[in-house]
């Protein structure tokens, strides 16, 4: 399989190394804005390099691969449905709701797949407490806690850019709820506030974070964020049923430290980064994302699953601003329509 990969910053020299590692992988082919870049990149991993993206559209992929600046990705993966390529694309899809919504009805008109890059989807712990919450282990399920921390904030001129904590931090959380209880948002209640640098206030967005989600089923949510969790990177999940609970990111890895006496527990060290954190899900989803580019598998996650965890981010913000409950029913949905048929 001949991967094309355009952008190679971090995450994206990141995932063109692991996908150089897949048996499935006969060639990666990197490009960036930066042709310096990426030629740079493909030395120091031994991969081929294009001059320019569009170039590298034109070269005959079997798949696609996108990690470049949130502006780009939208474009990007028009020019990719439109060539039917196959296509992997980390968070957000685009930049906008509108235009998010424009990507779904877009991709789901054609018979070309798209993955979109929510790695807990593949981590081995999510993927067990959806086990556990789909077999009825747990009983019912009344309530998650959901949070992402971050051990320190971004550089200033990513903030923003970065469309706000909310769809930055807890859209990762908003995606993973809906995969674990398979349960859409139906209320959202969010506020937020900046202790922290000046940047965040400047930008409009805040460095922590809160929500309170209401299921469809009624089932409580609580997620929460920060750019400061000085401990160390903690995500977490908690699940809390009728018969039984179970909680990722439980485990010596945890950024707390206990207050009661003789406590061991964790042992330590924890994780300092989310690359760190979910190295083996991102190894997890690029081997997935070959199976559905080989038509072996349908996507695992949707353009329209982004798009529901970028509907509940807007609807975290809009109450923020409003200090009051949205419902989903007042943040724009694409329309499903069945697929034409023969």
């Amino acid at each position: 399989m001949r991967i094309g990969l355009a952008g190679v910053g971090r995450i994206g020299a990141f995932h063109a190394s692991t996908l150089s590692g897949l048996d499935a992988v006969d060639e990666v082919v990197v490009a960036d804005l930066d042709s310096s870049l990426a030629a740079r990149v493909a030395t120091e991993q031994g991969l081929r390099h294009a001059p320019d993206i569009d170039t590298l559209l034109g070269s005959g992929l079997d798949a696609f691969v996108i990690t470049t600046a949130t502006t780009a990705h939208a474009a990007l993966l028009r020019q990719a449905l439109a060539a039917g390529i196959p296509t992997f694309c980390e968070k957000p899809v685009a930049a906008t709701l509108d235009e998010t919504i424009a990507l779904a009805e877009l991709s789901e008109a054609t018979d070309t797949p798209v993955h979109i890059g929510f790695q807990r989807r593949f981590d081995a712990g999510y993927r067990r407490a959806q086990a556990a919450v789909a077999s009825g282990e747990l009983g019912t399920v009344h309530a998650l806690r959901a949070l992402t921390h971050d051990q320190e904030p971004p550089h200033a001129a990513y903030i923003p850019t970065s469309g706000g904590i909310f769809r930055d931090c807890s859209v990762h959380d908003f995606d993973i709820v809906r995969f674990v209880t398979g349960h859409e948002v139906a209320t959202v209640y969010a506020t937020g506030e900046n202790k922290g640098a000046e940047f965040f206030g400047a930008a409009g967005d805040v460095d922590t974070a809160a929500a309170v989600l209401t299921l469809d089923d009624g089932t409580l949510v609580t997620a929460t964020a920060t750019r400061y969790s000085g401990g160390g990177h903690d995500v977490r999940l908690e699940v809390m049923g009728s018969a039984g609970s179970i909680a990722v990111g439980l485990d010596d890895s945890l950024a707390l430290r206990s207050a009661e006496e003789g406590a061991t527990f964790p042992a330590g060290p924890p994780h300092r980064s989310f690359m760190e954190r979910f190295l083996a899900a991102y190894r997890a989803e690029l081997t997935a994302f070959c199976d559905v580019a080989a038509g072996r598998t349908p996507s695992p996650c949707t353009v329209r699953d982004a798009l529901q965890a970028f509907r509940t981010a807007e609807a975290c913000e809009l109450s923020r601003a409003e200090r009051r409950v949205v419902a989903m029913s007042e943040i724009p949905d694409a329309p499903v329509r069945a697929k034409a048929t023969a």
